[in-house]
């Protein structure tokens, strides 16, 4: 007699055995690793992955960095902006009442019109920063209160997968760092699929890219 498992068995081997062998081998269902792009495709896929989420993404070199920033954050019409206390000088732009935040309160940080920081890494597949809260990225309520977040990313700390980005981030999490990942700026939906921007987290977020191979190179969203 057969059993109801053997039967149930049965019928799963009968409709599998035209299916292609890729798709019932274990070993091809397996995530990469590893990205195999070029680097320089690696900063494409990141800002066209990036400008999904209707984030701006430019590139500069570094030393072009703080006034391109400059420009961004004067044609939105930013004035006080919140800074990590350890947020590199020479990426600080001329012209705006900078906060640096040596113990800054929570009433002091929303005031602000924005927010500066740098990133621990970004994924060029989903278009998402990574922040360890490390040096230049500040404490995780700075980047939350804020209406507007202006990220510095280094060329070079593009990753192109999600593991090569937590296989980075392991020393962070041994350290006992909270990691941060943004995709784009905060949006949630109600009941009614009606998107609202800004709720739990900034509702602008913009990207200058800091690479020396695009010297003269502007991108705007």
């Amino acid at each position: 007699m057969t059993s109801a498992k053997d039967a149930i068995l049965g019928r799963i081997r009968q409709a599998l055995v035209d299916v292609p062998e890729i798709e019932t081998d274990p070993e091809a269902w397996r995530f990469r690793q590893r990205s195999t792009e070029h680097h320089s495709a690696l900063l494409d896929r990141f800002t066209e992955r990036a400008r999904g989420y209707k984030v701006r993404v430019e590139r500069a070199t570094r030393a072009e960095a703080p006034a391109r920033a400059a420009r961004i954050l004067a044609e939105a019409g930013l004035v006080r902006l919140a800074l990590p206390a350890d947020f590199p000088v020479d990426l600080a732009p001329e012209g705006f009442d900078l906060l640096r935040d040596d113990g800054l309160d929570n009433a002091t940080i929303a005031a602000c019109d924005g927010v500066l920081t740098t990133c621990a890494c970004a994924i060029a597949e989903t278009g998402t920063l990574v922040l360890d809260h490390g040096v230049g990225q500040g404490r995780r309520k700075l980047t939350l209160l804020p209406d507007y977040h202006l990220c510095f990313v280094e060329a070079s700390a593009i990753l192109g997968l999600v593991p090569e980005a937590v296989e980075r981030m392991q020393p962070s999490v041994a350290a006992g760092r909270p990691l941060t990942f943004i995709s784009g700026p905060s949006a949630t939906s109600d009941i009614e699929l009606n998107r609202v921007e800004g709720v739990h987290g900034p509702r602008t977020l913009v990207v200058v890219i800091l690479d020396e191979a695009f010297p003269n190179e502007t991108e705007t969203h």
